[in-house]
């Protein structure tokens, strides 16, 4: 698994060309929008959080595969890792995600429902989500990595389109197998809209209509045990998405810190490439070898 995780940042770092129409600012924030058919997303992202008092800095990148199965379903894997300073770099585990939308087309609130399963450790940064309290920032490695969590995560995802603008409503909750505690609640609002409507002539990069502006908040809710909004981390981020070229992206994220249990800055950042035609060029390659 760590050689695949390996092989994944080179294969990423080796793509060389990046934003994809209608790609998202946002990092934690799910839309309705899904994968094309047949389409292989490749995307490397990471997450640095500045620390307060008792906690260290760390970067946690990972690797997302995302794949559309149909117009209405994408399934995506992911790889994860971090690195804390003064500590030491572990391999945190995979997720396999999925994502299904009950109904096709465009409707004034557009459902999605979400299903993952995560096989990581309690050493894990990226923070895809924030459910719970929030990530142990201030324990070493070597006392987080060998305490392993089987967790299943769903969310109900609500995502509508007013005018240029996208609102986006995410609710996340989370059930540890590995250990008898409760269920984990979060949240995440996002609002987005692209600089430009109206496309302009010739090849431009620079041009409104390839970026997209937003913002998202985004924090944890308790759990069963105690629902609420105190004792967990809660962020505010503004997001900004560049369409680099037809088939690839770069998106930046600075989260501010909302309390004393977040980092004063969470900075993310991703940069995805699309393979067009990948399940047709697949299916072509092996029938060529039978």
């Amino acid at each position: 698994m760590k050689k695949l995780f390996l092989y994944c940042l080179g294969l990423s770092s080796l793509s060389g060309v990046a934003a994809i129409a209608q790609e998202p600012a946002y990092f934690v924030t799910y839309t309705h929008y899904m994968e094309e058919p047949g389409n292989l997303d490749l995307e490397f992202s990471g997450t640095s959080g500045i620390p307060r008092n008792g906690q260290r800095a760390y970067i946690a990148p990972y690797i997302e595969l995302e794949y559309g199965v149909t117009t209405r379903w994408t399934t995506e894997f992911y790889l994860e890792g971090q690195s804390t300073s003064g500590n030491s770099t572990v391999f945190t585990g995979w997720r396999w995600e999925n994502r299904y939308r009950p109904f096709g087309g465009e409707h004034w609130i557009n459902p999605v429902l979400y299903l993952e399963y995560e096989n990581v450790n309690e050493a894990s940064r990226i923070q895809k989500e924030i459910v719970g309290e929030g990530p142990d920032l201030t324990s070493p490695n070597s006392l987080l990595r060998p305490s392993h969590a089987h967790e299943l995560e769903g969310k109900l995802i609500l995502s509508s389109n007013y005018h240029d603008w996208n609102i986006s409503e995410n609710f996340t909750f989370e059930k540890n197998f590995s250990e008898s505690e409760g269920i984990e609640f979060g949240y995440a609002f996002g609002v987005s809209r692209p600089l430009g409507t109206i496309a302009s002539g010739g090849d431009c990069r620079f041009c409104r209509e390839n970026f997209v502006v937003g913002a998202e908040v985004y924090g944890g809710l308790g759990t069963t045990d105690g629902f609420g909004f105190g004792g967990a981390p809660h962020y505010i981020a503004p997001a900004i998405a560049w369409q680099i070229s037809d088939n690839s992206a770069l998106r930046v994220s600075p989260g501010i810190g909302l309390n004393h249990e977040s980092n004063p800055v969470l900075l993310r950042f991703g940069y995805s490439y699309e393979v067009r035609g990948f399940g047709n060029k697949l299916a072509r390659m092996f029938g060529a070898r039978r």
